[in-house]
């Protein structure tokens, strides 16, 4: 109950900070519009943020969801805003997976070995081969294929131990590629938007053969607004990658405890 409850705490400050962070900066960028309306005293022909209209079922699906205020500032930011989109939901995708899985694998290692021990030391080793079939995760995962040898002696149990340690890390490293991946492109994708959005103003710029506000606001927008997302998307990305890392740590160190405890108790009464 208390893991259910962290993971949707997670989520929910995950979805409250990309939100957050998009709204901001769709406010700024309205202030800044306001502003150069009145310094120009006139209406502005072309307004950065004026609600695009709803065309498509997915587009009002979207507004629906997550507001109309986000969605425009989806359509203002252009084509870069549609690769930064999918990676967000790569990540979040990845997120939920690696939480419910690593939630999965964490047992309470004492209680286990508290079991597993007298056990082993009585030599009721089909006893404690159920007992591992019967644990979920990576650690009981180990000692039931160490106790599958162990009537070939203590180094095939080693073996044993040692050969599905190495499967059970390779299954916890999981997912850490999509997030890295995402964390690296997502600021990349922005950087690049801000390029665009750059060469968009300085080409508005060389058409009108003078220096508007005006005339430069829509480019600039872009680069602005692609920038944010990529960075609303990498930071709490890199927050749940290193949470995860821990995660694995304590596993890793879990798996050692339970395979030397399983060599120790065999060896003092083989």
């Amino acid at each position: 109950m208390r893991k259910r409850f962290l993971t949707v705490l997670l989520l929910m400050a995950l979805a409250n900070f990309l939100l957050t962070a998009l709204a901001y900066a769709q406010e700024t960028a309205k202030e800044t519009t306001a502003t150069e309306e009145v310094m120009e005293g006139e209406a502005i022909a072309e307004v950065p943020f004026e609600e695009s209209p709803q065309t498509g079922g997915l587009e009002m699906f979207a507004r629906k969801i997550v507001g109309s205020g986000l969605v425009d500032l989806f359509i203002q930011g252009g084509f870069v805003m549609y690769p930064i989109l999918l990676l967000l939901i790569w990540g979040i995708a990845t997120i939920i997976w690696k939480i419910i899985s690593l939630s999965y694998a964490k047992i309470n290692l004492k209680e286990f070995l508290d079991k597993l021990v007298p056990l082993l030391q009585e030599k009721k080793y089909a006893e404690a081969t159920k007992l591992c079939e019967e644990t979920k995760g990576p650690v009981s995962a180990i000692i039931h294929n160490g106790l599958l040898k162990v009537d070939k002696g203590i180094e095939a149990v080693e073996k044993a131990v040692e050969n599905a340690g190495v499967i059970e890390m390779a299954f916890l490293e999981k997912g850490f590629i999509p997030l890295s991946t995402t964390i690296n492109l997502a600021p990349m994708f922005g950087f690049f938007g801000t390029i665009v959005g750059m060469i968009r103003a300085f080409r508005d710029i060389a058409a009108a053969g003078e220096v508007e506000p005006t005339i430069v606001a829509t480019g600039i927008q872009i680069a602005l607004i692609t920038t944010a997302a990529g960075l609303a998307v990498a930071i709490p990305m890199q927050f749940f990658n290193n949470m995860f890392l821990g995660m694995v740590d304590g596993l890793v160190m879990d798996m050692q405890r339970g395979s030397e405890k399983l060599i120790e108790t065999l060896v003092e009464h083989k």
